[in-house]
């Protein structure tokens, strides 16, 4: 072989070596084994989930760079909702107006030792008011929240499940997938950064459903695409084959 053959060889070989590393820090290859199945929870309209979090800049996340599986951007949710108030009060103040008011018509007469005449009782009134003020409180701008983006078993929370946290008022909405999550009860909060990502740790949350997404609509997503273990876990449980979803390692 010449030297260029050679070269190219070399090339190759180191070009197939890099693209396995890659494939098994990503967790495609058949030799990882999924998480341990969990029995899914009762589909109601309030849950208590356990959540994680993650960011786009994680080592098995930099393939996608900040893109979802359906092929949109992440978002990470507004900030925690605080409550305001908005309340008009009544508050006394304290200048007081005084007039007093004459009820009689009768003009008083001069002061006299010597002159005699007819007294007439004169009776006057105080009148007292008040005056109030309207006190307005500050309150917080409307504004329309951001949807937050979530990955979770799409076989749990089918794609584009919309929900809320009760302990922040964030929403979030299922539009991203994980090995780590196949077969478990748990939803993976996407943050914007890894500081946000590392203050949220994982922590059991109860969450409001505000609306379910589509399994079939889930299930023709994923079906093109079981190559994958994890995807493979979640489609069988969509078709509702329970046990051998549990079965997959």
């Amino acid at each position: 072989m010449t030297q260029t053959e050679l070269r190219n060889l070399a090339f190759a070989v180191l070009a197939a070596f890099i693209a396995i590393l890659l494939l098994t820090s990503c967790g495609t290859t058949s030799t990882r084994a999924l998480p341990q199945y969990e029995p899914p929870l009762a589909r109601t309209d309030f849950q208590n989930v356990r959540t994680t979090a993650y960011t786009h800049t994680e080592s098995d996340h930099r393939e996608y760079s900040n893109h979802n599986a359906i092929g949109g951007e992440l978002h990470a949710a507004s900030a925690p909702i605080h409550r305001a108030e908005n309340v008009l009060r009544a508050i006394p103040s304290e200048d007081v107006g005084v007039r007093r008011v004459s009820n009689s018509g009768v003009v008083l007469q001069p002061f006299s030792m010597d002159e005699t005449g007819t007294a007439s009782r004169i009776r006057t009134t105080t009148r007292v008011t008040k005056t109030t003020r309207l006190v307005k409180r500050a309150t917080a701008v409307a504004r329309v929240p951001v949807i937050g983006s979530a990955a979770a078993d799409w076989s749990r929370w089918p794609m584009g499940t919309t929900f809320r946290l009760l302990s922040t008022g964030q929403m979030y909405r299922v539009d991203d997938y994980g090995w780590a999550l196949s077969g478990r009860n748990t939803i993976d909060l996407y943050m914007a950064n890894s500081r946000d990502m590392n203050t949220w740790g994982a922590r059991q949350e109860a969450i409001q459903i505000m609306q379910w997404g589509d399994p079939e609509q889930s299930l023709q997503f994923l079906q093109s695409h079981q190559d994958y273990k994890h995807i493979k876990r979640m489609v069988l449980e969509l078709e509702g084959r329970h046990q051998q979803a549990a079965a997959l390692r």
